[in-house]
């Protein structure tokens, strides 16, 4: 059974290490642990970033799951070529799953970038832009996708010191995954 791992784990300086680790914690429970940077892609040429994202299309094509770091990124929310790659499996009806080790709702880390305040029914930002505020960890999308296309999303009950470097959700996730690609 394979695994893509998606996730902005990509981009630490110590990404390499990352993916290894992960693949290892697969690798523990009999799964394929598939990370996007398994493929080299010659970043000076031309055509890097096509090559690099038909890579990612094969490993997740190849995939039976995705377990997708979903831990803010650059921002309030998710990584959006995790989230492309989380639509794109739940397209393809293949088990979904996702960790964030930020535990906080949505709506509260928005705070953390804009002044957000309440408009009649809603919260608006300092543009006066909804702040989406359904008592959620993400974007609706992103979280139901999960809910409909394998389980919900795995936060800690608080953040780990690094968020970056603790795998406990990640490893609840790929334990998750082989309960349920080895069933009939």
């Amino acid at each position: 059974m394979k695994i893509y791992l998606a996730g902005p784990d990509v981009f630490l300086p110590d990404a390499l290490t990352i993916g290894q680790r992960k693949v290892a914690i697969c690798a523990r429970y009999g799964l394929i642990g598939l990370y996007p940077l398994d493929t080299p892609v010659d970043r000076n040429a031309e055509s890097a970033s096509l090559a690099i994202f038909k890579n990612n299309q094969e490993m997740m094509d190849s995939s039976d799951a995705i377990i997708a770091n979903l831990t803010p990124f650059r921002g309030a929310g998710a990584d959006p070529g995790t989230v492309y790659e989380l639509g794109y499996m739940a397209g393809r009806q293949k088990l979904c799953l996702g960790y964030s080790n930020d535990p906080r709702l949505y709506a509260e880390r928005v705070r953390d970038f804009t002044q957000v305040t309440s408009h009649e029914d809603r919260l608006v930002d300092r543009d006066g832009l909804t702040v989406e505020d359904f008592a959620l960890a993400d974007n609706l999308m992103t979280i139901h996708g999960l809910d409909l296309h394998g389980r919900p999303l795995i936060v800690p009950k608080q953040a780990p010191s690094d968020l970056w470097h603790d795998f406990s959700a990640f490893e609840v996730c790929v334990r998750v995954a082989a309960e349920r690609l080895k069933q009939p």
